[in-house]
């Protein structure tokens, strides 16, 4: 079960999070979860390209030991990227919180990034106490759903387009899980934002740290 909107009181609950950056200007940040794979993320640069997007990659630290051109390549495109754990790791299900923390740890080094988020967003309290020390914890308030295959491509684009607003941080995936509804919806998605006036920024540990205090980003 997940939401397409997080609600008000669940970000309420993790005032450390970031779940948006509140902006009085029309930006919109989209961030790209599991990657990079050459199956996909190529392809999410091309279409990032037509728009002058620039997104966030928050990447698995296996993939870019497999595919470490790919990884250069939304680098070189000009995007941020974060760490997603190094095995796409869920904190509810570790036993060993020293395990995910080196987990968390060794993508980080590779990313070379304070940016991170957990793998389904799943974090024990005692996960993110220690780990926001460190890092800029990212979570969402618009989750597209592309990795549902219980959901159509259709519904994923509606997703984005109801929920979104300024200073939205969207979440797609770069995996191949998600390949046809992010085929669909990324490209629909990117029109139609970019037609309401939108422009697409991506996250760096200052934006989110400098709109921390306003306690909008909880």
């Amino acid at each position: 079960m997940y939401l397409a909107k997080t609600p008000r009181f669940i970000q309420n609950l993790f005032p450390n999070f970031v779940w948006n950056i509140p902006s009085a200007d029309k930006e919109v940040y989209l961030t790209f979860d599991d990657g990079p794979i050459p199956q996909v993320t190529p392809w999410v640069l091309n279409e990032l390209a037509k728009y002058d997007a620039k997104a966030t990659f928050f990447c698995v630290g296996e993939n870019i030991e497999k595919y470490p051109d790919v990884f250069q390549q939304v680098k070189d495109a000009g995007h941020t990227v974060g760490s997603h754990t190094h095995n796409h790791m869920n904190g509810w299900l570790v036993a060993d919180n020293k395990q995910y923390y080196r987990n968390v740890r060794m993508c980080a080094r590779l990313v070379d990034s304070e940016l991170f988020r957990p793998p389904y967003g799943k974090l024990k309290p005692i996960q993110a106490q220690l780990l926001q020390r460190h890092y800029r914890i990212i979570m969402w308030d618009v989750l597209s759903g592309d990795f549902d295959p219980n959901i159509s491509p259709e519904q994923c684009l509606r997703n984005v387009t109801k929920h979104t607003k300024s200073g939205s941080i969207v979440v797609f995936h770069d995996s191949i899980k998600a390949k046809e509804s992010l085929t669909y919806a990324l490209p629909r998605a990117l029109e139609y934002l970019s037609n309401a006036g939108y422009t697409f920024k991506s996250l760096t540990p200052e934006i989110a740290t400098t709109m921390q205090p306003l306690g909008i980003t909880a």
